[in-house]
């Protein structure tokens, strides 16, 4: 079992900076830890993933280059440092957690790798 808290989110303008925090506790292996949003009215999305085996991370092309995904090595904690924050970024952002190793690492990049899900955090941006 693997139990997932989201923090660290809240109301910024476009242009401002963010840090959210997933710590987990687990009683399985955790394979990667991922991040994921969903903006209203749409589906929810990849943003960005962290293998935990060799640290390899993954990345929407939507947040590339303005999003880093981090952990800490010393306990299950997975960072997304959101920077240039867009309108567009505004949704629930949820932490997932893997307990499959996938040769194949698209599964990564998709909800159907992920077993595990937190309650999720609101990010809002505005103009």
């Amino acid at each position: 079992q693997v139990q997932l808290v989201e923090s660290g989110g809240g109301l910024v303008q476009a242009g401002d900076s963010l840090r959210l925090t997933c710590e987990a506790s687990a009683t399985a292996t955790v394979y990667a830890l991922a991040w994921f949003r969903q903006a209203p009215g749409k589906e929810r999305e990849f943003v960005a993933a962290l293998t935990w085996h060799d640290d390899k991370t993954y990345y929407s092309d939507s947040v590339k280059g303005r999003f880093t995904v981090s952990r800490d090595h010393a306990k299950i904690t997975l960072y997304l440092e959101m920077r240039s924050l867009k309108v567009d970024d505004t949704a629930v952002y949820y932490c997932a957690a893997s307990p499959t190793w996938y040769n194949n690492r698209h599964y990564y990049t998709r909800e159907v790798g992920y077993s595990y899900w937190g309650q999720g955090t609101q990010v809002t941006v505005s103009s």
